[in-house]
């Protein structure tokens, strides 16, 4: 008897390489994917302008790295309470000195170009439709840094505008860097400030853009991050505390999910090696200056310097190294 409806996502149209280039960007589900990607060594840039949600915010930034545009980069510029921010990044980026904070920002633009110039693929993560716009201005913002909320109106995007601006951005992307892949993804994460009925109406409209996007571009395809926690899972057991995020359980089910339909045999290979060597490096020892442990720290450490044929395992073997005794 079944008592739920597993997804089985299909083989991704191309393998992702564990030694090329991975550029994420988007929601905190983004930030998720990219730190598993770094933990099995993956060359990976992860959400180099902090956490995005919006599509219409995400797709600016990608353009500006795309065209290394840095022209009017000052107009997104507020200071709140003697430190300045940018309404188009996280506030991790943040400086007492305005000239600093946009030194800093043209540096992170840059350093993600070049990345992306490298990159076998881009992994986008929508979070909302909702968006803020300045009151000021009209501009949207990806971050309203607390400012008051009287600063800003609240709307919900149209399918037609986050089409049609995936659509340039796609474009665009394609221009520059012919051969990068996209895997899209609606992040499973609920934003419940929107309450859960709006938020549902969101992720509809994300989930149809993306379903567009992959109809209309060969070099996009979907990852059904959303539909494994929400059709797959589909318990609050799954979710953490807040019930609003997936708990490590469940984000662990959707990353090997992820991994079986696009990593390549070579990485799907390495992470079955590297996975056995992390429990190793956490085993705890009860008579560490035993022989028998002696001899397992030894033949780790053999291990780590021929895996560093293939990867930088530097941190790794000083932890072992420490730990052996001295002959």
């Amino acid at each position: 008897m079944q008592f739920r409806t597993e997804i089985m996502p299909p083989p991704a149209p191309f393998r992702v390489s564990r030694t090329k280039s991975i550029f994420t960007i988007g929601s905190c589900f983004a930030e998720v994917m990219g730190r598993r990607l770094e933990q099995v060594k993956a060359n990976t840039l992860v959400n180099p302008f902090g956490t995005v949600f919006n599509p219409l915010s995400l797709h600016k930034l990608l353009r500006a790295t795309l065209q290394q545009d840095l022209l009017g980069l000052e107009e997104g510029l507020v200071e709140k309470n003697g430190r300045w921010y940018h309404y188009d990044f996280h506030s991790s980026f943040s400086h007492a000195q305005p000239e600093e904070l946009l030194q800093q920002l043209q540096d992170q633009i840059q350093k993600a170009h070049s990345f992306l110039a490298q990159a076998q693929a881009v992994l986008v993560t929508w979070g909302t439709a909702y968006v803020y716009e300045r009151v000021d201005t009209g501009a949207l913002v990806a971050n309203c840094h607390k400012v008051p909320q009287r600063a800003f109106n609240k709307r919900l995007l149209t399918l037609a505008e986050m089409e049609e601006d995936t659509r340039q951005t796609l474009q665009l992307l394609q221009q520059t860097f012919p051969l990068i892949q996209v895997i899209l993804t609606v992040s499973p994460v609920r934003h419940i400030k929107d309450t859960l009925p709006l938020n549902s109406v969101s992720k509809s409209l994300l989930r149809v853009a993306a379903h567009l996007a992959q109809e209309q571009h060969a070099h996009v395809s979907y990852f059904p991050a959303y539909e494994l926690l929400l059709d797959d899972l589909r318990d609050y057991r799954f979710y953490g505390p807040d019930l609003i995020h997936p708990s490590e359980m469940a984000e662990t089910y959707i990353w090997e999910k992820f991994i079986g339909a696009y990593a390549d045999q070579s990485f799907l290979e390495f992470i079955v090696k590297w996975q056995q060597i992390q429990r190793d490096l956490a085993h705890r020892a009860f008579q560490p200056e035993s022989e028998g442990h002696q001899l397992f720290l030894q033949q780790l450490l053999d291990r780590l310097q021929a895996l560093a044929l293939e990867t930088d395992v530097q941190e790794e073997i000083a932890t072992v190294q420490r730990q052996l005794r001295m002959p």
